[in-house]
C-alpha cells in the first residue's frame, strides 16, 4: 500500500496538470441583425450585426465587426453591449434593452482571456479604426467633443505614438465621419489620414516615434 500511495499522488498531480493546461476553444456565433441606436442623443436607428464571442461554449462577449490578428495567439475584435434604458419608474417592468458600440478588446485564443484595450481619444461612435500589426490609426475626439486629433496608438503603450491636433470636430450625427479609416503601408511603415476636399496627413512609424511625411491638399482643392 506504502508503495502504491506515492504513484497514486504522481498520478493526481499529473491530472490536475493536465486540467490546468487543457486548451479553451474559443468560437463566434452566427451574424445577428439588431438595430443600433446611435448618435449624441441615441434618436438616430441603424442597422447592425453583433455576434456572440463563446469561451468553452459559454457567451463571454457580444463583439460587432471583423477581428484583426495581432499574433498567431492574440487578436482583436470590437465590442457590442446591451444597455437598459429604462427609467426607474419602469424597474417593474421589463428592461428595454438597447444595442450600443463599445471599445475594443484584447483576446487571448489559448487562455481564453479577453481585456478591454483603452485606445487614446477613441470614440465609439465618430473613431474608425485602421489595425496594423499592434498599432491602431484612428480620429479620436477631445472629452468634450470640441477638438479632434489624428492618432496612432500602440498596444501596450499609455502614450499615442501620433497625437495631431486637427483642430474642431466634425459634431456630426453620421457615424465614423470624423475620418475615414486611414491607409497603411510598409518599408517604410507609413499611415496616411485622408480628410474631405482632398486634405492628407502622411506619418511614418519608427518603432515607437513618428515622423510626418507630408501634410496638405490634393491639387485642385479648395482653400480653407
Amino acid at each position: 500500500m506504502r508503495k502504491i500511495l506515492p504513484l497514486l499522488v504522481w498520478m493526481g498531480m499529473l491530472g490536475a496538470a493536465c486540467a490546468a493546461s487543457k486548451p479553451h476553444i474559443l468560437s463566434f456565433g452566427k451574424p445577428m441583425p439588431v438595430k443600433w441606436f446611435a448618435g449624441p442623443t441615441e434618436d438616430k436607428v441603424l442597422p447592425m450585426k453583433v455576434r456572440g464571442l463563446y469561451l468553452d461554449g459559454k457567451l463571454k462577449e457580444f463583439t460587432t465587426g471583423e477581428t484583426h490578428d495581432i499574433t498567431d495567439r492574440l487578436f482583436v475584435v470590437r465590442r457590442a453591449f446591451r444597455i437598459n434604458d429604462s427609467l426607474p419608474g419602469e424597474s417593474q417592468k421589463a428592461p428595454q434593452w438597447r444595442w450600443q458600440r463599445g471599445l475594443w478588446l484584447m483576446v487571448d485564443r489559448m487562455s481564453g482571456h479577453t481585456s478591454q484595450i483603452k485606445l487614446p481619444d477613441f470614440d465609439p461612435f465618430y473613431s474608425a479604426v485602421s489595425w496594423y500589426r499592434d498599432y491602431a490609426a484612428y480620429c479620436g475626439v477631445s472629452d468634450d467633443g470640441e477638438k479632434a486629433y489624428a492618432v496612432v496608438a500602440q498596444l501596450g503603450r499609455k502614450k499615442p505614438i501620433v497625437r495631431k491636433d486637427l483642430g474642431g470636430a466634425s459634431q456630426s450625427d453620421t457615424p465614423d465621419s470624423e475620418c475615414a479609416p486611414p491607409q497603411w503601408s510598409r518599408q517604410p511603415t507609413r499611415v496616411i489620414f485622408q480628410f474631405p476636399r482632398g486634405q492628407n496627413l502622411t506619418f511614418t512609424i519608427h518603432g515607437h516615434v513618428a515622423d510626418i511625411v507630408e501634410s496638405g491638399r490634393d491639387e485642385g482643392g479648395p482653400d480653407e
